[in-house]
């Protein structure tokens, strides 16, 4: 853990966030027939990782300090989120929320932890239907579904 960088991210990420949730309160009408606006959702994520990230700044005034030993940074971890995540964007529109989302997931877990592919396979399924299902399904608001070729 390194505290000075553990609470200048959690700053920077306050303030994107801040961004983010200003940003969005100007996409709040709803549109293509959805009840709920595109920037509701955005807005919650925003919220949620804004106040994630003021915990993580507080936890680093209440950490004794120990002996910190310099972390190895894990670089090739790091690139193959940021190209899974710019094939994610990428994909989004033709391959659709739930396949697109579920692949995405999936190389995330595995790069996080190598191994138990059988859980990453079902919590990427999980949590990518869940998610569709309540925005979708109960907050009436619009994701791309399934492909046209798949025919479903």
């Amino acid at each position: 853990m390194n505290k000075t960088f553990d609470r200048s991210l959690s700053l920077v990420l306050v303030a994107v966030c801040s961004t983010f949730i200003f940003e969005s309160t100007k996409m709040l009408k709803g549109s293509f027939g959805s009840t709920i606006g595109p920037g509701l959702l955005p807005m919650i994520m925003a919220i949620v990782l804004a106040i994630l990230s003021f915990m993580n700044f507080y936890q680093t005034f209440r950490v004794k300090d120990s002996n910190e030993k310099k972390e190895k940074l894990q670089y090739k971890r790091f690139w193959i989120l940021v190209g899974a995540s710019v094939l994610y964007c990428l994909l989004l529109e033709s391959l659709g929320y739930l396949i697109s989302t579920f692949l995405f997931l999936l190389i995330a877990f595995q790069v996080m932890e190598k191994g138990k592919i059988l859980y990453s396979f079902i919590f990427s399924a999980v949590i990518s239907f869940l998610i569709y299902f309540v925005y979708v399904d109960v907050m009436k608001g619009t994701l791309p579904g399934f492909p046209e070729w798949l025919g479903i």
